[in-house]
């Protein structure tokens, strides 16, 4: 709907085929983010002025969302936006926030000897069997050497961004957007990126609608509508 009013990420970041994908950067983890947006319709980008400015008062003034800030600029000015000197003489105010939660535990079971294995992360098992079944349930290598299940725990993190774009002389809401992931990584200077490269993928996107974004080091993506 709003694809002719935005200068889009490069076409060969997004909408490959799945198979195509995988085949790149194969041995790298890649980051999967949840990305849902709202937007009115907007005339395309000519120069228009704006700043990101914290949503949280206690994050402005800090190096960290400074460092954030200059991620969502670098993304404004490549839609054709123009960064303005200060938050009072820019046309566009972008409303920027960040968090990561305090992480909850994830138990995986294993079970080597005849029965079924906990979810996993990869079609192999632990000791090099393929894992059939379904919904990423495997079977386990039924040997009575191996018996009895093989359990383990890590902690996973959920983290997510918000992005609200006003217009400065009204108030006027023109979008807003939020991009989740969950992960083993509570880095914020490695998450926040990533959520941000996701939330501006096909940026504004089509209002209402939430897709998965996924980004590997090849800085290639697939969306995969919900």
């Amino acid at each position: 709907m709003y694809k002719s009013m935005f200068q889009f990420k490069s076409l060969a970041r997004i909408g490959l085929p799945v198979l195509l994908v995988a085949g790149l950067g194969a041995c790298a983890t890649p980051f999967k983010a949840d990305v849902s947006r709202f937007a009115v319709p907007l005339p395309a980008p000519q120069g228009q002025t704006f700043a990101v400015v914290a949503e949280d008062p206690k994050l402005a003034g800090g190096l960290e969302f400074a460092t954030y800030a200059n991620v969502v600029a670098s993304e404004m000015q490549e839609l054709g936006y123009a960064q303005a000197a200060s938050p009072e003489s820019a046309d566009l105010l972008v409303r920027f926030d960040y968090q990561v939660d305090n992480g909850r535990e994830r138990v995986r079971t294993d079970f080597n000897g005849a029965g079924f294995a906990g979810p996993a992360f990869g079609p192999w098992g632990p000791w090099g069997g393929w894992r059939g079944g379904f919904g990423g349930w495997g079977v386990g290598f039924n040997d009575p050497f191996f018996g009895g299940p093989n359990v383990r725990s890590y902690t996973i993190y959920t983290s997510g961004i918000d992005l609200k774009i006003d217009r400065a002389v009204d108030g006027q809401r023109l979008f807003e957007g939020k991009a989740e992931a969950v992960s083993r990584s509570n880095r914020l200077p490695r998450l926040v990126p990533n959520l941000v490269d996701a939330i501006f993928t096909d940026f504004p996107g089509n209002s209402g609608e939430t897709l998965r974004i996924t980004i590997r080091d090849d800085e290639k993506t697939v969306r995969q509508a919900d």
